[in-house]
């Protein structure tokens, strides 16, 4: 069946690197987090800031629950900070920070992978999670009408690919915002030479989940079509 047959192997190794990626970011910003910057910002501070810098005054900053739930919603125009990096003054924070503005910039710039990954995601999540079960049925109906109805595995197969590009598309959005981050609190003076490479290695580590995201979404897609070849 789908989720108990010898395909699983093929998707463990994105479970492997999905497990030691939460597990990398969770320890670099734990390590992190107990090292204040020199500057004495809190990461609000900074990313309040950077966002003026770049004339964005109207987009609010917004504390939010949850362990590192930081993110930029484009739609509301609201950048939401996680209870740990809205008040914290730390390096990890400061970071954190500057990443999620980041991203807020490259909303206001037109940054094409941003605009492509917002027009995708309604489709996305659509797909991610429809995608499997769609293809589910398919697959259970075969076993019994003989093939009449794998037309609609193929259909599973689909809705789920455009979750998977949504997650290829992640990748450079990710890495340029982090990129931006690092550029703008070297410039700006918001970390020393010597703080800023234990911010990257934050970023760096946040990046890596993503990155696991999409070899994982990669591998079970290459799952399904494999599962889907051999009804035929």
């Amino acid at each position: 069946m789908l989720f108990f047959d010898p395909t699983m192997i093929i998707i463990i190794p994105g479970i492997i690197l999905t497990l030691w990626a939460q597990a990398k970011v969770s320890s670099e910003f734990k390590k992190f987090s107990k090292i204040g910057s020199r500057s004495g910002m809190t990461g609000a501070e900074v990313a309040r800031e950077i966002l003026n810098t770049n004339g964005l005054h109207g987009v609010n900053i917004e504390p939010v629950k949850g362990h590192l739930t930081d993110h930029y919603d484009p739609r509301a125009g609201v950048l939401r900070l996680s209870e740990s990096v809205y008040g914290s003054k730390s390096i990890a924070a400061l970071g954190i920070a500057a990443h999620e503005a980041g991203h807020a910039v490259q909303h206001a710039v037109k940054y094409p992978a941003l605009a492509l990954r917002t027009a995708v995601a309604p489709a996305a999540a659509t797909g991610s999670q429809l995608g499997i079960w769609v293809f589910m049925i398919g697959i259970l109906i075969s076993y019994f009408s003989k093939g009449s109805m794998l037309w609609l595995m193929d259909v599973g197969i689909i809705l789920f690919s455009v979750a998977v590009f949504f997650t290829l598309i992640t990748l450079p959005v990710e890495f340029n915002a982090s990129k931006r981050a690092i550029i703008v609190l070297e410039e700006g003076g918001y970390l020393t030479a010597d703080e800023l490479p234990q911010a990257k290695k934050v970023l760096d580590a946040a990046a890596l989940t993503y990155v696991a995201a999409a070899a994982t979404a990669v591998l079970t897609l290459l799952r399904l079509i494999i599962l889907r070849g051999s009804r035929d």
